[in-house]
């Protein structure tokens, strides 16, 4: 079964209506931590079903409601959603343990405000970083990304850029 999937991370508490018009679409929303305020998470949810982690700037209100990592299965497909990764395939200890122990076929973080998407040789997964969606930080262009997800396979994936200031 495929699922269409959106990635955003890095709002710092900025909604735009246009995750609205990108995400409508989606079957679930993963959001990669620094949400910044639980309305953007209120109105993911009004979208599709959420998935998500905290990151580094998130209060202790949104760190009770999500954790610092996410595992998720879909059927041969798994995938580990946090924030803070490191560069890709030089994890930081904390998630090279992770990726060794759960063997992701997937890694989905954010933090470092810029888009990447690659497959790690190293690690045999694919690294998807949606870089920044909110407005704070210092990256020019404001990014998600939509992908299929199906038992075997990333398909039609795609990075869309936004508006700078909304």
């Amino acid at each position: 079964m495929t699922k269409k999937i959106g990635i955003i991370s890095d709002t710092h508490g900025y909604w735009d209506e246009a995750f609205e018009r990108y995400f409508s679409s989606c079957d679930e929303i993963w959001h990669a931590g620094d949400i910044g305020n639980l309305d953007v998470t209120d109105n993911l949810r009004k979208i599709a079903p959420l998935i998500a982690v905290y990151g580094n700037i998130d209060n202790n209100e949104i760190r009770q409601e999500f954790n610092e990592d996410v595992f998720v299965e879909h059927n041969q497909q798994k995938i580990y959603l946090t924030h803070i990764a490191g560069k890709l395939s030089n994890y930081y200890e904390r998630c090279q343990n992770k990726i060794k122990a759960f063997k992701p076929t997937v890694l989905v973080c954010g933090h470092s405000h810029i888009c990447k998407v690659a497959f790690d040789k190293r690690y045999n997964l694919l690294y998807i970083n949606p870089g920044a969606a909110g407005v704070n930080g210092f990256h020019k262009v404001r990014t998600i990304i939509r992908m299929d997800i199906n038992e075997t396979a990333i398909k039609n994936l795609e990075v869309i850029e936004l508006k700078r200031k909304g």
